[in-house]
């Protein structure tokens, strides 16, 4: 009836009918659920593949990867080979160890990102006894550096950058954990094109400007132009910083000198014991020998009163 109604109005068109997809007993049988992490939303397959699989005339030859996560209050970075049991991780660095370094504030930043990858870079050539060996870039420039095997030598540590589902934009900060790695003497294959200073169009790369992030230059210039413009603002999002007493003119020389104090002693240290008593929101557990001398008690209690009465 309708499909005669529109064709008589509409004689040029070609109206099709509405086509129910039925989900039978064939379709269900043939389903196949996702991984697990993919179903989570927390791998990507399709990159993990390309990272973990490795060349079959290396044999069991570890495929080592450096993965980069970064959350709310961290910069989580890590050395690892992938195996049948699953990951194994044979070294890792955290910004939240940094302040130990003379950093104790923006440890998500830029800046924090870069020491916490040259954190990871020395701590795993000390492991391996390559630290001498591949000193890497000591003195920060920004610009472009690679690390290459020392005739004669051990070859340099290679590692492929692991970014999860993060974006990989101009700029981001997983880049930072990378130049830090490169710096600190590891072999990570990359090119500038994801460094803050490179201009799309042009297709040229600005060290300065890289250079300037890596110092935590884009920080300070923010402080000083926010502290002008509105100082109740500055002292509210700056409150950490004038708490510790860094300064917009000091945080240069403040990454200098972690960067210096990981290159003297990159190897972790053990978490302090706190010591204190645990709180109980329950009564203790009595022992046999108390809960009798409880009994005893109560009836001695209950016959002095049967006596006076």
């Amino acid at each position: 009836m309708y499909y005669h109604f529109f064709k008589s109005f509409f004689p040029h068109l070609r109206v099709q009918g509405f086509v129910k997809v039925v989900k039978n007993k064939a379709y269900f049988k043939r389903y196949q659920v996702k991984f697990k992490r993919r179903r989570q939303g927390k791998t990507d397959y399709h990159a993990r593949r390309y990272l973990v699989v490795q060349d079959k005339n290396k044999y069991n030859t570890p495929k080592y990867r450096m993965i980069v996560r970064i959350t709310n209050k961290d910069i989580i970075c890590q050395i690892a080979y992938a195996r049948i049991e699953g990951d194994m991780i044979i070294c890792a660095a955290y910004a939240h160890e940094l302040p130990r370094y003379g950093v104790k504030v923006g440890l998500t930043n830029y800046s924090a990102a870069y020491c916490t990858g040259l954190l990871l870079a020395r701590r795993i050539l000390k492991k391996f006894n390559l630290d001498t060996v591949y000193e890497g870039q000591t003195e920060v420039n920004g610009d472009e550096y690679h690390v290459e095997s020392e005739e004669g030598k051990h070859g340099a540590f290679r590692a492929y950058l692991d970014v999860g589902l993060a974006r990989t934009t101009t700029g981001a900060r997983v880049f930072g954990c990378l130049k830090g790695a490169v710096d600190g003497g590891m072999d990570v294959p990359h090119s500038c094109k994801r460094f803050p200073g490179y201009d799309n169009e042009s297709k040229e790369f600005d060290a300065e400007t890289h250079r300037k992030h890596i110092l935590g230059g884009h920080v300070s210039d923010y402080m000083k132009s926010l502290e002008e413009d509105d100082e109740d603002a500055y002292k509210r999002q700056f409150s950490q910083y004038i708490k510790l007493g860094v300064a917009a003119d000091g945080v240069e020389e403040m990454y200098k000198k972690c960067h210096a104090a990981i290159r003297e002693d990159p190897e972790a240290k053990p978490k302090p014991s706190r010591e204190g008593t645990p709180k109980r929101w329950t009564r203790k557990k009595l022992s046999l020998a108390q809960r009798q001398d409880r009994v005893r008690q109560k009836k001695e209690s209950f016959l002095r009163a049967n006596k006076q009465e």
